[in-house]
């Protein structure tokens, strides 16, 4: 059941803030999240149909969604689309666009705000969901959820600002005007590694301007957007205005970019998907009467720098989080370390010592501050690399899978040293707990290293020099620079991403 949502005004609104982290030592924090894991667990198995045409449907085939935690643990069942259901999706979209886009700006916001109330209300709810389907611990997946619900909370008032833009200069004799108009059909493809965060807010920005929506979840994760799409309908959104659409994306992801009612596509994944993307969306087809817009985001190599004048301590922290939290599953991830010659052989030694202290096994527990990756193919990639950097640098620690009870895909944290620039495991995304370290002679030298990338996500340096900090803004070229914090952890509004 909708429920009801009053347009809104961006006045009225208390300014922004980021959702608040849990504090899971606290014992009645603990005791809601392990009740919210129990409920969770007991709706293992259920099936989840498509949303296309504003109606629940099935397509006859089924894919299922496992833990990677326990891969013999079935977590749901899915309804996974055909070619011919995904073009349906477009059209439809297409059809119902002409009605939604007339709705307000108000509105629209109002419904996102109801959204994100309603994930706020079931936060320990969504929190469990990721750490069972995509192996999140628990701050992770806290941090994940809150991000979800910045995203409702931020886009809604961007809608309504741009709903209300400035006046532009007037020309003598006319009365000038400029009007922000949404586009049409947007495809969304998100990752499975912010199966939340990302999923809603590439979902919600385009649903908040007026466009329709095609939303193809990432297949690792299908659940956490599922029951995102049940909170946009139960917030008022209307059941056209979003079609939901599981399924391979070798079958139907290259339909949904092609298609000619396609206006725009958001994909957030690896660097050669995200590239064909660009190339397929480039090529108009038949009947097509617009050029399509693409909004790709395709990962990273990113560098934290450890320069001579830093506090030590925090930089080591910074890089073990940067390179261990969420198993290294992150296009922020730092996944090499630059450090300077002066400090490298203590800076070796103190992180050694904190990753072999890391606790990993399944998710669900809190005691361990690394899951699994996320799957086979994952486990046997980043196996492969390790193989690759033990012929490119030295092995300080991990480099093995563990093999736990419950058959979960865990990995050891892994530190390489001596990484020459021209190594694979310098320049290549691996995309889990794998950190290659690298001398520096000075800081210009560091900054050299840390450019060497066709990657320019994030990266972060330490040090107290301010001097050096100016210097890195100019020159260290990455979107997200930070200094002396973590190289992950992008905040909503205040780190544009």
């Amino acid at each position: 059941m909708a429920e009801t949502a009053q347009a809104v005004d961006l006045k009225s609104l208390p300014e922004f803030k980021n959702e608040p982290w849990q504090d899971f030592s606290k014992p009645e924090v603990r005791q809601a999240m392990e009740e919210a894991l129990a409920k969770v667990r007991s709706e293992f198995g259920r099936e989840y149909d498509l949303h296309v045409d504003g109606e629940w449907v099935k397509s006859g085939r089924t894919f299922e969604s496992r833990n990677p935690s326990k891969p013999s643990e079935v977590i749901a069942v899915m309804q996974k689309a055909t070619p011919e259901l995904a073009a349906k999706a477009v059209e439809d979209a297409h059809a119902y666009f002409a009605e939604w886009r007339k709705v307000p700006a108000a509105e629209r916001a109002a419904m996102l705000l109801k959204a994100g109330d309603i994930v706020r209300r079931r936060k320990f709810e969504f929190i469990a969901w990721q750490v069972f389907e995509a192996g999140k611990t628990w701050p992770e997946a806290d941090a994940d959820v809150c991000e979800a619900i910045d995203f409702c909370e931020y886009y809604a008032r961007e809608a309504l600002r741009y709903d209300s833009p400035p006046p532009v200069p007037q020309f003598p004799g006319e009365r000038d005007e400029l009007r922000y108009i949404p586009l049409g059909v947007g495809v969304v493809i998100p990752p499975w590694n912010f199966p939340l965060a990302i999923m809603g807010g590439t979902t919600t920005s385009a649903l908040v301007a007026g466009n329709t929506v095609v939303l193809k979840p990432a297949s690792d994760t299908p659940v956490n957007a599922a029951k995102f799409v049940e909170v946009l309908l139960e917030a008022g959104f209307p059941a056209r205005a979003i079609n939901f659409i599981p399924g391979s994306g070798g079958e139907i992801g290259d339909l949904l970019v092609e298609h000619p009612k396609t206006r725009f596509i958001s994909f957030t994944g690896s660097k050669e998907v995200g590239l064909r993307i660009v190339e397929l969306a480039a090529k108009t087809q038949p009947g097509q009467i617009w050029i399509k817009r693409v909004i790709a985001e395709m990962g990273g190599k990113d560098a934290i720098i450890v320069d001579s004048e830093c506090d030590l301590d925090a930089a080591v922290q910074g890089v073990l989080v940067s390179a261990f939290g969420f198993q290294g599953q992150k296009c922020s991830a730092c996944s090499r370390a630059i450090v300077d010659e002066s400090l490298y052989d203590e800076f070796l030694e103190r992180l050694k010592a904190k990753t072999e202290a890391i606790r990993v096994g399944p998710a669900e527990d809190p005691d361990n501050y690394m899951g699994p990756v996320i799957n086979a193919s994952a486990r046997k990639k980043i196996l492969d690399y390790i193989e690759i950097g033990k012929g490119e640098g030295r092995l300080i620690t991990g480099g093995k899978a563990i093999e736990h009870e419950t058959g979960g895909y865990f990995i050891e944290p892994t530190i390489f040293a001596d990484v020459d620039r021209s190594a694979r495991i310098f320049q290549e995304e691996i995309f889990g707990p794998v950190l290659a370290v690298t001398r520096a002679r000075d800081f210009d030298h560091a900054l050299e290293l840390a450019n060497d990338s066709e990657y320019g996500l994030t990266g972060s340096v330490y040090t107290k020099n301010r001097e050096k900090i100016e210097r890195a803004k100019d020159e260290f070229h990455v979107g997200n620079l930070y200094f002396n914090r973590k190289s992950t952890g992008a905040m909503v509004a205040s780190h544009p991403f």
